[in-house]
């Protein structure tokens, strides 16, 4: 592995992009020299509150998904495995992205040939309605004037069409119930280290990006976007190396607070008895895939006149498979129609299967879980 400082050699990329516009260059690379069919990323639709996944053919529309979306959703993985697997694309991940990614490959749910993976570092996201409803509550702002967000020092940053900016700890909004997701708050993989190259702010200086080139596939698209005059680069000094690291170390410090705090304050069958089983959490999980066989379907779960299955039967089948493959993205959390905290009992669990096992979804180097490999006789 090695680092570098990067940025845009086009002027309007540096306008448009975070940090001086190196992810969307080398995006802009990877399409003009046809070396892959697409890019999948996010762009906004209306406002920065709705950033949508877009599949990007022509490079020119790359400027219109320039930018940070912390409000953005999780379903990069799902969406490559079920409409892209054919396609050569380059895609742009958030870590539980990533680690979503790597489960579907060990899955041999998405061909690893055909995708370039640019990570970003992460310090959380924010859900797209209370994301408003912060910014008109504790910032001096009219959220629709809102034009860019960032996580940055301890502070959720918003900068206002006139060009001002405002902050807000980041602490004193999730005291009162605001800033980020739940889920996010607890994660403590904030850099994608396992993407081709991890990118972001953290580390680097004004108007350039931080890279970790992880692999040789990530070396080569470096040296291909300098190659082709759109990326420059530099190496980083010693500070700004250390710089990274102390900003990495105090995000995984405070989400190991969080975890502390709220492992102990959950009782899952107190949780579980609020099922309906809907199955909008199965069917919004971007590891769960096998729904025509999905063992939730099987008639042994059906019970006359009653919903099938039970909760404490839908729920635990998935327990059963989630201990060791949830990435903790979130996205049950959000879909649950019961406010079930799912994806913090899925988590609670597979730290327990880490300490057992030292087995991580998505971060265990695309081997199988211990259950699933010739480990499990040791067990």
């Amino acid at each position: 592995m090695s680092n570098i400082l990067a940025k845009s050699q086009n002027e309007n990329i540096q306008k448009a992009g975070e940090c001086g516009g190196a992810v969307t260059s080398i995006l802009k690379y990877l399409l003009d020299e046809e070396i892959v069919d697409g890019v999948l990323t996010l762009t906004p639709i209306n406002d920065v509150y709705d950033a949508t996944p877009t599949f990007i053919t022509e490079s020119e529309d790359l400027l219109n998904a320039a930018g940070s979306y912390h409000c953005a959703p999780t379903m990069i993985g799902d969406l490559v495995q079920k409409y892209l697997f054919d396609k050569k694309v380059a895609i742009t991940v958030k870590p539980c992205d990533m680690r979503a990614i790597d489960e579907l490959i060990t899955r041999h749910k998405i061909n690893e040939d055909n995708i370039y993976v640019i990570g970003l570092n992460c310090g959380g996201t924010v859900s797209p309605v209370s994301g408003r409803k912060m910014i008109d509550l504790f910032y001096d702002a009219n959220p629709d004037d809102v034009v860019s967000e960032e996580i940055d020092k301890g502070k959720f940053i918003i900068e206002l069409a006139d060009g001002s900016e405002e902050a807000v700890k980041i602490h004193d909004l999730e005291e009162e119930g605001y800033g980020r997701r739940d889920n996010c708050q607890r994660c403590d993989v904030k850099i994608p280290r396992n993407a081709n190259i991890a990118c972001g702010n953290w580390g680097a200086e004004d108007g350039w990006t931080f890279i970790e080139i992880n692999d040789e596939k990530g070396q080569e698209l470096i040296d291909g976007a300098k190659k082709a005059g759109i990326l420059e680069t530099k190496s980083p000094s010693q500070d700004a190396i250390d710089a990274r690291s102390k900003v990495e170390n105090i995000m995984i410090n405070m989400a190991k607070k969080v975890q502390d705090a709220t492992y102990p304050s959950v009782n899952e069958m107190d949780e579980w008895s609020r099922c309906i089983g809907c199955y909008a959490c199965r069917d919004v999980c971007p590891i769960c895939w096998c729904f025509e066989n999905c063992e939730l379907n099987k008639s042994y779960f059906k019970i006359e006149t009653k919903m099938p299955p039970s909760p404490i039967a839908f729920q635990g089948v998935r327990l059963s498979h989630m201990s060791f493959s949830c990435v903790d993205c979130g996205q049950c959390d959000d879909v649950c129609p019961m406010d079930i905290p799912v994806s913090l009992i899925f988590d609670k669990l597979q730290k327990k299967y880490y300490n057992r096992t030292g087995y991580v979804a998505g971060l265990s180097d695309n081997i199988k879980p211990p259950l699933y490999s010739p480990e499990k006789t040791e067990l």
